[in-house]
């Protein structure tokens, strides 16, 4: 009686096993990555986000005291102006709003108000995005809005 024995693979070899692993840890590192920049520019939105609502304060300040903005008191001269103060600022104030934006934008955030005699103003805020996917600290991420009083 002839016998075929034929070869049976009991179990994994260990070069099998540290590829798998291998290969599930970088895959492990490749979602971390993702994470990391999704966090990275989920701040950044809250920035841009916080910085247009800024804008429209300032027009609101602006409207509730139009004849004090267009005489030009809110008007920055032209400069980006940033404030020093790290907690809210008086409402309703050019200086209020400053250490406004430093608070809810970004600690670098500066703003500029002009507002013309017609009573058309332009308030910009300037940050740096330089934590965010094509961020840059030399060239600062700006937010315009123009309004008519």
């Amino acid at each position: 009686m002839n016998r075929v024995h034929s070869s049976k693979q009991s179990g994994i070899g260990l070069i099998e096993v540290l590829i798998a692993v291998l290969i599930l840890g970088i895959g492990m590192l490749g979602i971390a990555a993702l994470q990391t920049m999704t966090l990275r520019n989920v701040g950044s939105s809250a920035e841009r986000t916080q910085a247009v609502m800024q804008t429209y304060a300032m027009l609101d300040t602006l409207r509730a005291q139009r004849a004090a903005a267009v005489a030009g008191s809110f008007n920055t001269g032209g400069d980006f102006q940033c404030s020093s103060a790290t907690a809210f600022g008086t409402p309703g104030t050019l200086d209020g709003w400053l250490a406004d934006i430093r608070q809810t934008v970004a600690p670098s955030a500066c703003g500029q108000v002009s507002c013309s005699a017609a009573g058309t103003c332009t308030i910009d805020v300037r940050w740096s995005e330089a934590r965010a996917t094509g961020g840059s600290p030399t060239n600062p991420t700006r937010v315009t809005t123009v309004s008519r009083l």
